[in-house]
């Protein structure tokens, strides 16, 4: 059980961690986003995002061979998909790109759910 609760971390963390070669710049942003980055203002923060993903992405992994960080890491995952989705489905009208990233977001989700119920079943019968 700890294999695929680390797993499914694993994978969680890798979905966090796909954004990040948006702080290689605009061009990159466009390539993830499917919108154009001509304010620098945007670039700047969106790079930040990418690097703050990165963080998140880099955290979820460490926690899958980290058993007492797990339910830190779940938390934090299911803010930051969960957020994402929310937003993305209240104000609607996204692009294909971000359609991508709501579904990779309900594919990290599931296996958040799956993860927790693993991790407390486990815990329950030490």
């Amino acid at each position: 059980m700890e294999k695929v609760i680390a797993g499914l971390l694993i994978l969680v963390g890798i979905i966090h961690l796909l954004p990040v070669s948006g702080v290689l710049g605009a061009q990159r942003l466009t390539a993830l986003y499917g919108i154009t980055f001509d304010d620098p203002n945007l670039v700047i923060l969106m790079r930040h995002r990418a690097v703050l993903f990165g963080l998140l992405g880099l955290f979820m992994a460490y926690a899958a061979f980290q058993p007492s960080l797990q339910p830190l890491a779940f938390f934090a995952g299911f803010i930051s998909v969960l957020s994402f989705m929310v937003i993305a489905w209240t104000v609607g009208g996204y692009n294909d790109a971000i359609q991508k990233v709501v579904i990779a977001d309900v594919v990290a989700v599931i296996a958040l759910c799956i993860a927790g119920v693993l991790y407390v079943v486990s815990r329950s019968q030490n």
